[in-house]
C-alpha cells in the first residue's frame, strides 16, 4: 500500500504552516475540512482550478503539516491536522479560519 509523508507534530514549521495558509484556494480547502468534512476525497473539493494545480495544493498543505492524507482505494482521503497544529501553535489555525 502507497503511504505520504507527513511531518510529524513536533517538527512543524510555522513558517511552513503559515505559508501554505497564505494561499486562498489552500485556504478554501482547510475552510471545507474544518466546516466538518473530514476525510474528504481530493475530488469532493469543488475548486477553481485544474486538477493538477488542485494536486499541488493537498501536496503543500501535506508537507506543512497542515491536512494528513491517506489512500483508501484509489482515492486519497484529506483530514485537518487540527489537534496537531493546535498542540503546536495553540490558537493559529482558530485565528486563520476566523479571519477568512
Amino acid at each position: 500500500m502507497r503511504t505520504l509523508e507527513h511531518p510529524r507534530t513536533e517538527d512543524l514549521q510555522l513558517d511552513a504552516v503559515l505559508s501554505a495558509l497564505a494561499d486562498p484556494i489552500r485556504r478554501t480547502i482547510v475552510r471545507q475540512l474544518a466546516d466538518g468534512h473530514a476525510d474528504q476525497a481530493c475530488i469532493a473539493f469543488a475548486l477553481p482550478v485544474g486538477k493538477s494545480t488542485s494536486t499541488h495544493h493537498f501536496r503543500v498543505l501535506r508537507e506543512a503539516g497542515v491536512i494528513e492524507q491517506r489512500y483508501q482505494g484509489t482515492a486519497i482521503l484529506n483530514t485537518l491536522r487540527d489537534t496537531d497544529l493546535e498542540a503546536r501553535f495553540p490558537g493559529l489555525l482558530t485565528a486563520i479560519l476566523a479571519a477568512t
